[in-house]
């Protein structure tokens, strides 16, 4: 018998490492991608471990080039004198059409690009990135409310259903 994933809904060869929670709670997310990116092998070993942080993560585009910087991937502990730096930027593998669309996009007031979740994709480190537009305080303030919102409806729901069945 096959062992079974215990992600549900998930890809079977995704093993997340990191993910920016907060991101969905300050921008409003327009678009996102799936990058690879350029790591050294000490860096691959200490994502391996699960060791990475997302939160002052940031996307910028150089000479039609993508990179990420802020990103902290901690030093691998057993690593010598080969060890990288953690917070160095690190080179996105995109599409030529991708990063031109990203740039011209991303030249607008008030976008920028934030990565999102960290993972492995069937043995190759990969990178969620979204273009994202800030958020206004109130903004923030009514996404929470609309969230306790469904959540209370859900529990009616759910708590009508259960009288129904008794």
């Amino acid at each position: 018998m096959s062992k079974q994933t215990k992600d549900k809904g998930k890809d079977p060869g995704r093993k997340l490492v990191a993910q920016h929670k907060k991101a969905r709670h300050d921008y409003h997310i327009l678009d996102t991608y799936e990058c690879g990116l350029v790591l050294t092998g000490t860096e691959v070993k200490s994502l391996r471990q699960g060791r990475a942080s997302l939160v002052d993560g940031f996307v910028q585009i150089d000479g039609n080039e993508a990179w990420l910087h802020n990103v902290h991937i901690p030093e691998y502990t057993q690593g010598t004198w080969t060890n990288h730096a953690a917070r160095r930027k690190r080179k996105l593998l995109m599409h030529r059409a991708e990063i031109d669309k990203l740039e011209s996009k991303s030249q607008e007031s008030g976008h920028t690009i934030v990565p999102l979740a960290l993972y492995f994709k069937d043995g190759r480190a990969k990178v969620e990135i979204a273009l994202a537009k800030g958020k206004k305080e109130y903004d923030k303030r009514q996404t929470l409310r609309e969230q306790q919102d469904r959540r209370e409806t859900d529990r009616a729901i759910s708590a009508a259903r259960r009288r129904q069945r008794a």
